[in-house]
C-alpha cells in the first residue's frame, strides 16, 4: 500500500497494523450497547463473538480511556459531556430498540411490547418510513429478551441501538436501486434497508472472515431464501471496491471503523486501552480511504451517507471537511428532514452543519453516540 500523506515515516507500522485489524474485521466490538446488534446463531465463531460484546456490561471503566476522553470531549462537546459522561458510563442506563421483522411478522410479539411501554420510534404517519417499518423504544433502561435462533424459522424481532437506523433513514432508498452496505457487518442496516424498500441489488459487504459469517447468518435468520437472490454478499477490502466496482451504485452506506466509545471505554486491560488510544490519530486515515472508495463507486447523482459510533471530531466532521476539501466532485447532502425527526427521540449536538447531525445519549434517551453525514456526488 501506498504511503498515505502527511503520515511520518514513524507512523507507518503502526498504520499497517491498524490497518490490517481494522480492515480485516472492523475491529470495533460492535456490542448491542453501541451500534450494533445482537443476534443468537450457533455458530460458534458468532457465540464467541456476542460473549464478547455481552462482556462489555461485566467490565470496570478503563481510567486511562475516561480521562482521555475528559480531556478531549470536554473541549469538543462543552457542557453537553457531562451528561453524556452520565450514560457512557452507566451501562445499565443503556437503551435497546426493538425492530420487528416484517418477514415474519408477530402480533403477540407487538401486544408484549405494547404491555410493556414501548411504543413506535416514529409515528406510522411519517412518510420518511413506510408502515411496514416497526421500531418499538422504551424510555425505561434495559434490553427486551434476546430471541434465539430456530432452525427453519425466522426470527420476528431484532435488538439494536436504534440511534443507527438514522444512518439507513438519511440513505432514502428507492425501489429498484443498487446499493452497496460497505463495512455491513453484523447485518443490522443491511437488514433495516430492506424494510425501507426494495433494492434492484444489495450489496452486503465484509471483509473479516469471522464477521462476514456473522453477517451471512444474521440475514439467513430475518430474511426469506426466496429473497436472498438480490443480496449479495461479499468479503472485499472496502478500499478496493471502488476501483472494482466504479460508479456502480446509486446509494453507499458506510458505516465505518472508528474508536468506538462505549466499547472502548470498557478496555478489558490498560495495555489495550494504551495501544487503542495510540492508535486513535490513525483512524480517520482508514476512514479517508473507505470515503474516497465509496466515491469512486458511487454513480453521478447518487448519495452516500458516513456513520460512525464515537463522539471524536477527527473521526466525523474532520473526515468529511477533508472529503470536501479533496473531492471535487461531492457536494454536503441535506439532512435537515432526517434532523426534524430525529429530534422527537433523540438529543442532537448543536452547531451540527445540514448535511452531518451527531446523536448525543442522555439519560431516558441513552442512544448513541452516532454520528452521520450525507454526501452527493456531481
Amino acid at each position: 500500500m501506498a504511503r498515505p500523506g502527511g503520515l511520518p515515516k514513524r507512523a507507518l507500522p503502526c498504520l499497517r497494523r491498524l490497518e490490517e485489524r481494522l480492515l480485516r474485521g472492523k475491529q470495533r466490538a460492535k456490542a448491542p450497547s453501541a451500534c450494533g446488534l445482537r443476534t443468537t446463531h450457533s455458530s460458534p465463531e458468532q457465540e464467541q463473538l456476542e460473549t464478547k460484546a455481552e462482556a462489555v456490561h461485566q467490565k470496570r471503566i478503563c481510567p486511562i480511556v475516561l480521562e482521555h476522553f475528559e480531556k478531549q470531549y470536554s473541549k469538543e462537546l462543552g457542557e453537553a459531556w457531562d451528561s453524556v459522561r452520565q450514560v457512557l458510563t452507566a451501562p445499565q442506563c443503556w437503551q435497546y430498540g426493538v425492530l420487528l421483522n416484517k418477514f415474519s411478522f408477530s402480533s403477540k410479539v407487538e401486544n408484549d411490547l405494547h404491555s410493556r411501554g414501548y411504543h413506535l420510534l416514529f409515528p406510522e404517519t411519517s412518510s420518511c418510513f413506510p408502515q411496514s417499518f416497526k421500531c418499538y423504544i422504551s424510555s425505561t433502561p434495559g434490553r427486551f429478551p434476546a430471541q434465539r435462533y430456530r432452525a427453519g424459522k425466522l426470527k420476528e424481532y431484532y435488538l439494536l441501538n436504534v440511534a443507527s437506523l438514522l444512518a439507513v433513514l438519511a440513505l432514502e432508498v428507492k425501489n429498484g436501486e443498487k446499493v452497496l452496505d460497505m463495512c455491513a457487518a453484523p447485518g443490522g442496516k443491511t437488514i433495516a434497508t430492506l424494510h425501507c424498500a426494495w433494492p434492484g441489488l444489495l450489496h452486503s459487504n465484509e471483509y473479516d472472515h469471522v464477521r462476514f459469517q456473522w453477517l451471512r447468518a444474521t440475514l439467513e435468520s430475518f430474511i426469506p431464501e426466496s429473497l436472498m437472490n438480490i443480496i449479495t454478499l461479499s468479503q472485499l477490502d472496502g478500499r478496493q471496491i471502488g476501483d472494482l466496482k466504479p460508479e456502480v451504485f446509486d446509494k453507499i452506506l458506510v458505516d465505518a471503523p472508528c474508536s468506538n466509545d462505549r466499547s472502548w471505554l470498557f478496555s478489558s486491560d490498560i495495555q489495550q486501552a494504551t495501544l487503542r488510544l495510540a492508535q486513535r490519530k490513525a483512524l480517520s486515515v482508514v476512514q479517508l480511504q473507505l470515503l474516497r472508495s465509496a466515491i469512486k463507486a458511487l454513480r453521478p447523482g447518487g448519495s452516500l451517507v458516513y456513520s460512525t459510533c464515537t463522539l471524536s471530531k477527527a473521526e466525523n466532521s474532520d473526515v468529511i471537511t477533508q472529503i470536501f476539501n479533496s473531492c471535487n466532485n461531492v457536494l454536503p447532502g441535506d439532512m435537515s428532514a432526517v434532523a426534524r425527526l430525529a429530534s422527537q427521540e433523540f438529543t442532537l449536538a448543536s452547531g451540527a452543519q445540514q448535511h452531518e447531525l451527531l446523536v448525543l445519549p442522555e439519560k431516558g434517551r441513552a442512544w448513541g453516540p452516532m454520528y452521520i453525514a450525507k454526501l452527493r456526488k456531481l
